[in-house]
């Protein structure tokens, strides 16, 4: 059976119930817990489950791109201005997944640039930029957010370098600013972001600061800037990071 029936036939599997133990479905399709888990770990990197111990439920649903895209619209028009300031021409940067930062690359059309994403949506909006060449990370695609994960776009990381990486965020949590994500498969990416660019600048609407995630991507303090359109916040200033006003 090629594997991604054998995947497609997994995920019913799992949505059909409360969850999915391996031994049971190397049972059922006649396969080993080994290759089993081997589909767990690729499903679970594209973010269509969530393994537990044994076997695996189905992931938090998380709500589209295009739902999320139009929320606070002009907050994050508002920031990728900003956050479009700070590029020089000429300059390598990354850029993350998510609609801020795709509010950024909006404004990057007409320069001379490099930029490297796991973005399918950043991808898409500068295609028909002569200026700019882009770096697309390769990995499993995760539609429902259009973007790239898994080991291979984790390696691709390892192997470039930029000046700048402007990152987005699932929620900033209290009181210590971490910056955080709900998606287990896109924290690897993030961090590999981080460690592979000179800088790094959080784009970050007000709401943010209200919101949270499950898991913690990096300290405020591994940031060089934070472009926002909250008000002055103090623990910024405090941790010696530029916050640049939308």
């Amino acid at each position: 059976m090629p594997a991604f029936r054998r995947r497609q036939l997994i995920l019913q599997a799992v949505r059909s119930g409360d969850g999915a133990q391996v031994a049971d479905l190397a049972a059922s399709l006649g396969v080993s817990p080994m290759t089993v888990r081997r589909d767990l770990a690729a499903l679970t990197a594209a973010g269509l489950l969530t393994r537990v111990h044994g076997g695996a439920v189905v992931a938090e649903e998380e709500p589209s791109f295009g739902v999320t895209e139009v929320e606070r619209r002009e907050a994050k028009q508002a920031i990728g201005k900003a956050a479009a300031a700070l590029v020089e021409d000429g300059q390598t940067i990354m850029i993350d997944i998510g609609t801020t930062t795709l509010a950024l690359a909006q404004q990057l059309r007409g320069r001379e640039l490099t930029v490297i994403t796991s973005s399918l949506a950043v991808l898409q909006e500068l295609l028909g930029e002569p200026g700019i060449e882009l770096v697309v990370l390769g990995g499993v695609v995760r539609r429902n957010y259009r973007s790239l994960v898994g080991v291979l776009a984790e390696d691709a990381l390892r192997q470039v370098s930029a000046e700048v990486a402007f990152l987005g965020t699932s929620g900033i949590r209290r009181p210590d600013l971490a910056v955080m994500d709900t998606t287990m498969a896109e924290v690897p990416i993030k961090r590999g972001m981080i460690a592979a660019s000179r800088r790094r600048v959080l784009l970050a609407d007000a709401a943010k600061f209200s919101m949270g995630g499950t898991i913690r991507v990096c300290g405020l303090a591994e940031l060089e800037a934070v472009v926002t359109d909250a008000g002055p916040v103090p623990e910024i200033a405090a941790a010696g990071v530029e916050q640049v006003r939308a």
